[in-house]
């Protein structure tokens, strides 16, 4: 696996400026980040954030931005056209913020609720989307989490197909698949051909509880992820999410994911 094509994600430190959590990852050992899409990090209004400057600043510390972590679609199963064409705004704005910093992919939101529904609705808005996206060579892929239809990879891979783009699919994320006790493995057969990008952390289950745990320490075989994924020909990146703050500050942790998650393919 090419190296280069390891990214982290700037979420850990959302409540810091950008050019703090960007030194952080470079500091790391990183070179590429995704960059959490709302402010102080990143956002759809230049009114909330220099686009300008955000990307002057990953120039400097030698950070390319690889995926905004932005949200847009999550009302396009809103009651009012109104709402929806407005959603379509943002949507397009966070693909001409992913093309202006040379971002490979954003994330997209297909709404809030888990009813199989919901893909007839937000299907004709995403083909706009996806269209928009591929003038513009930028990928969109909805997170796999709890709480949406993108936890369920049977309902999600048949909004895939309804959309029918190479621009359009998953952000493929086994941990967040097995927190919701869904077989991330099983996940990835059903949605291999539709992973646009890829997110990489850890957990596990003691006494039916769920936690999250440093990289290497839980139930996710990243190696595994990684080797089937290239084997399929993906050629997105691998963003490490550090979501485990609570057990060590991200300023340490961070750089022991990176070396642990390197080492795994030296």
């Amino acid at each position: 696996m090419d190296i280069s094509r390891i990214s982290t994600c700037t979420y850990p430190m959302r409540e810091r400026e950008i050019d703090y959590a960007l030194r952080v990852c470079a500091e790391a050992g990183f070179t590429k980040a995704d960059v959490w899409g709302r402010a102080p990090h990143f956002s759809e209004d230049q009114s909330q954030c220099d686009w300008p400057a955000l990307k002057q600043t990953a120039a400097e510390l030698g950070i390319a931005v690889a995926n905004l972590g932005t949200y847009p679609g999550s009302s396009f199963i809103a009651d009012t056209e109104n709402e929806r064409e407005a959603e379509m705004c943002k949507m397009k704005a966070a693909i001409e913020g992913a093309a202006y910093l040379g971002a490979r992919s954003i994330r997209v939101s297909p709404g809030h609720g888990e009813d199989p529904a919901i893909v007839d609705r937000v299907t004709p808005y995403f083909i706009e989307s996806a269209a928009y996206a591929a003038e513009r060579n930028v990928y969109l892929g909805m997170e796999n989490h709890g709480g949406s239809i993108a936890g369920n990879p049977e309902v999600v891979a048949e909004l895939c197909r309804n959309v029918n783009s190479p621009y359009f699919g998953v952000i493929y994320e086994p941990c967040n698949l097995l927190a919701i006790e869904v077989d991330y493995k099983q996940a990835l057969d059903t949605l291999g051909d539709w992973v646009v990008h890829t997110h990489i952390k850890d957990g596990t289950w003691k006494a039916g509880e769920y936690e999250r745990v440093h990289l290497g320490d839980g139930d996710v075989d990243f190696v595994w992820v990684v080797e089937q994924l290239e084997a399929a020909g993906y050629e997105g990146d691998y963003a490490l999410e550090y979501e485990v703050g609570n057990i060590e500050p991200v300023e340490t942790g961070m750089r022991k994911w990176y070396e642990r998650f390197t080492a795994a393919f030296n």
